[in-house]
């Protein structure tokens, strides 16, 4: 993807006040007790719980009584555990899909890791149910000195109620990029690259929302796409992005299928731990009813991770469903990764792994995009 930031966009005062507010005297407090990494967890866990909604007079009581970090930790696990319990798509079935897709390594296109990750992912869909179906194209080896000159590329395709000619699309790329080519650290920039968030976060969604779809009533079907080639890029001046969306687009237009696609959402970067989805800009211009469908979605639900104003403007998965296939399609996506608040980045670094991402933010996500799909009409 290719990212435009909007600075001076935020009043951070009102950040650093909700700050002073919720934590209130708690650095000094700490300071005195010499237990500094207890204070800074309390601090970020009311922030975090507080940006959730979660955040109760009760709750709050339990965090200050809590007298060490494993303490404090064993709360948070036990908090999350409770209100996961709460929300139909299931966080912890999401994270732990997320962590197995990991746990192989990179999943670049055309690589064994990749191979590995489609076959684990169509007999998990197909267990639920799933229609699968491939579609499988050659791309150019961005790698001169490669043995091979082309890459194979195989778009997955899940299709749910396949009958119904109305369909969404739910969308998420599954390759990750070759190599850690951000990393503040020079010396691992040809190192391992994982993908956590970007690349495996939108699948384990997807993964969330297998369980409900067969029971998914009304006159839309829907399609999961998992495309392949988002970011087969090892010069970011010189390779193509968006291989294998740009290819389903193209297909969709030249040879027109029996059904027709009225809107889509790409999930792309949404299990970050500390979670804000804005509205990103490409998004608005291509598609605002969608958004504004969703953002309304969340706002029912009380997720207060999505927020109504313009952050960034993406170039992504979603750029080609619109621009050639004419489908209005949404990019639901969280680049302050892992903060708005922080200079630094975990995009496309070694520390976009599996610990930074959190079952409450996958679920958060999976939830709206189920409570969208239920409210078509």
């Amino acid at each position: 993807m290719i990212v435009n930031r909007m600075r001076g966009h935020f009043r951070w005062t009102a950040v650093l006040l909700l700050l002073s507010v919720v934590v209130g005297c708690l650095g000094s407090a700490e300071s005195i007790q010499g237990d500094n990494s207890l204070s800074t967890l309390r601090q970020q866990v009311i922030l975090t719980l507080t940006r959730q909604g979660r955040l109760t007079a009760e709750v709050r009581q339990q965090i200050f009584k809590a007298d060490s970090y494993q303490a404090l930790q064993t709360l948070i696990s036990g908090l999350d555990t409770d209100y996961l319990k709460q929300i139909p798509v299931d966080g912890k079935l999401c994270m732990d899909k997320l962590e197995e897709l990991v746990a192989l390594g990179g999943r670049v296109s055309g690589s064994p890791g990749m191979e590995k990750q489609r076959t684990i992912l169509t007999k998990y869909f197909q267990s639920h149910g799933g229609r699968i179906l491939t579609q499988t194209f050659q791309a150019r080896n961005p790698i001169a000195s490669a043995p091979v000159e082309t890459v194979k590329m195989t778009n997955l395709i899940v299709q749910w109620h396949p009958e119904r000619k109305k369909r969404v699309l739910i969308c998420a790329h599954y390759d990750t990029r070759p190599f850690p080519d951000n990393d503040p650290d020079r010396s691992k920039r040809k190192g391992l690259f994982v993908g956590a968030n970007d690349g495996a976060s939108g699948v384990a969604v997807l993964c969330g929302l297998a369980p409900h779809m067969k029971k998914l009533s009304g006159t839309h079907g829907v399609d999961f796409v998992l495309f392949d080639g988002e970011e087969l890029v090892y010069d970011s001046q010189r390779d193509p992005f968006f291989l294998g969306s740009t290819h389903f687009a193209r297909e969709y237009v030249a040879q027109a299928p029996p059904h027709r696609y009225v809107s889509g959402i790409l999930l792309d970067m949404v299990g970050d731990a500390d979670l804000q989805i804005y509205q990103e800009i490409n998004s608005r211009k291509h598609a605002p009813q969608v958004v504004q469908q969703v953002w309304a979605t969340a706002r029912r639900l009380g997720v207060q991770e999505f927020h109504s104003q313009a952050r960034h403007e993406v170039r992504d998965d979603h750029l080609p469903l619109n621009e050639i296939a004419r489908i209005p399609t949404i990019d639901i996506i969280d680049f302050d990764y892992p903060s708005p608040r922080r200079r630094e980045t975990y995009w496309h670094t070694t520390q976009d792994t599996a610990d930074k991402c959190s079952p409450v933010s996958l679920a958060h996500v999976g939830w709206v995009t189920l409570e969208w799909l239920k409210s078509l009409r």
